[in-house]
């Protein structure tokens, strides 16, 4: 059992002691909803294996009481099963599995384009030490580009992602989190994305009306603000540009999927619709 409620967390940060990574951001969320207090052992990308003492060369990890839990899922579910007494996080494992799914969308949807915007400023918030590891692993990872000429005409690249992020503004307009009524690990995990993305942003990617606003403003502030860090970048006042597309739809039509049928008067209004517009054509 956690010695004193406390669990410790090996933390991957940028030179402002910001968390960097997602899956750290996901796991600092869950110890929160466990309702631990947490040691958080700094550092960056360098050095990891010294400072766990060879236990690990990726991060998180977690210290329990001496035992050692690697990887931010299997961190959840030990949480999960260790702690069944406190607020659970992810519960059913289709919980998990629907929740990998989103977060494998999202990662394709949003990272992987922001990255390649925010890829120098990613670097040179990193610690001075990490500035090399991070320059020749991210300019590996992008087929030998310079990081200096992968960001070029992100100007251009960065309206083109809140339009994808609709799936998300869907389900949130119906529900206060992914979790239903109350935030769950899922919330979590989609979370850490925009986290990652304040620690990196050094312009806005989001419209500043952007209603996945409401929702991500929400959870940085959960437990104390535990998403709230000087480090951190503001995310939204992405201008829009007169050839840019809408950021998000203003006008949401409303789909037989997010409504529910208890009858003819609570499909009317989607039926005279239809009906409208088949007429039309």
């Amino acid at each position: 059992m956690a010695k004193d409620n406390k669990i410790t967390l090996y933390d991957l940060q940028l030179a402002s002691g910001a968390t960097i990574s997602p899956f750290v951001w996901a796991t600092r969320y869950a110890l929160a909803h466990k309702g631990f207090e947490v040691e958080v052992i700094p550092g960056g990308f360098t050095g990891i294996p010294e400072r766990t003492g060879g236990q690990t060369e990726r991060l998180p990890a977690i210290v329990d009481d001496g035992q050692w839990v690697l990887d931010s899922w299997l961190i959840a579910e030990y949480l999960d099963e260790k702690y069944p007494d406190r607020p659970t996080l992810i519960g059913d494992p289709s919980v998990k599995v629907c929740g990998q799914m989103l977060e494998q969308w999202l990662w394709q949807t949003a990272i992987g384009p922001w990255m390649t915007c925010y890829l120098k400023e990613y670097r040179d918030r990193a610690l001075p030490e990490d500035h090399a590891y991070v320059t020749e692993s991210r300019e590996r990872m992008f087929g030998g580009q310079k990081i200096e000429d992968i960001i070029l005409g992100r100007e251009d690249r960065l309206p083109q992602i809140p339009p994808k992020l609709e799936l998300m503004r869907t389900t949130l307009r119906e529900h206060a989190w992914f979790g239903g009524e109350s935030p769950n690990y899922v919330d979590y995990r989609m979370l850490a994305v925009f986290l990652f993305l304040s620690a990196v942003a050094d312009i806005p990617a989001l419209p500043e009306d952007d209603p996945l606003r409401d929702w991500i403003e929400r959870g940085f502030d959960l437990y104390g603000g535990l998403g709230r860090h000087s480090g951190m970048s503001p995310i939204f006042g992405l201008p829009k540009r007169e050839h840019d597309p809408e950021p998000f739809e203003r006008q949401p039509p409303e789909w037989g999927l997010t409504k529910r049928n208890t009858g003819p008067q609570s499909t009317a209004a989607e039926t005279a619709r239809l009906k409208s517009q088949a007429s039309a054509e």
